[in-house]
């Protein structure tokens, strides 16, 4: 008599094995199937240091920095706030039509404005400069024979706008000086170039000096004396304007002046 087992199945003692006969696997594991993939074991990963912890992020302007920095920082910003809101708030006041305020701070608006931030113009002016005024000079010479020479004519505001056009930090005499002493001159002067009051003689002693320090390093002999005049031309219209402007030279002359 055949015995006849299920086909898959295996006798027990086809199943009991000894750690030898299986390669060295222990009671708790079990060959797998046929067929069938066991998924990989991963393997363990090599122990390494702690990394330290990432610096915090820089935070920039004047959140970064220490309180008692901030504080000065706060302070010079505040400083420099007020100074400039001060200086505008002076430069609008002298430039201003005249008011009540104006005139009640004017002595302070003068203080501050002089000499470093004047102003050649006036807020809201309805007539603007349309002038070119040029000061010119020349001196009659003794040279070293005894007889005068007198020499030509020298444009001293011409060399001012040169020492002006092409200088990065011009100075402030170059573009005021003279402009100032001409204005001062004619304002106490009248047509016929007589003083007028006591500041008409102040007036001419003050333009004398500044021609005698422009000339006398360049002159070729002693001076004996000294004349200046001013040359006067309006601005040209622009080329889309229809208007016609004379744009003649017209000389203001000085008597001669003994040095």
């Amino acid at each position: 008599m055949v015995s006849r087992r299920p086909v898959g199945c295996q006798p027990l003692w086809s199943t009991l094995w000894t750690p030898d006969d299986r390669g060295g696997m222990d009671s708790n594991e079990r060959e797998p199937a046929e067929g069938v993939v066991l998924p990989a074991v991963p393997q363990a990963l090599p122990r390494t240091a702690p990394r330290p912890p990432a610096p915090a992020p820089r935070v920039p302007g004047i959140a970064g920095l220490s309180a008692p920095y901030r504080v000065l920082a706060s302070l010079a910003l505040a400083a420099v706030a007020l100074a400039a809101c001060g200086h505008l708030a002076l430069v609008f006041l002298h430039v201003a039509p005249s008011n009540t305020v104006s005139k009640q701070h004017a002595k302070t608006v003068d203080d501050w404005i002089y000499p470093e931030f004047e102003q050649n113009w006036k807020l809201f002016a309805p007539n603007p400069l349309q002038q070119n005024i040029a000061v010119e000079v020349r001196a009659e010479v003794r040279t070293g024979g005894g007889e005068p020479v007198t020499g030509s004519w020298r444009d001293l505001s011409a060399e001012d706008g040169a020492a002006i056009r092409h200088s990065l930090l011009p100075s402030h005499a170059r573009q005021n000086e003279l402009r100032r002493a001409w204005d001062f001159f004619t304002s106490s002067h009248d047509e016929d170039n007589k003083p007028i009051g006591e500041r008409g003689a102040l007036s001419e002693q003050y333009l004398r000096r500044i021609a005698l320090n422009r000339i006398a390093p360049d002159a070729a002999g002693e001076i004996v004396r000294i004349q200046l005049r001013s040359a006067t031309r309006a601005v040209a219209a622009p080329p889309w304007s229809d208007e016609k402007t004379d744009t003649q030279t017209y000389y203001r002359e000085l008597p001669w002046w003994t040095v």
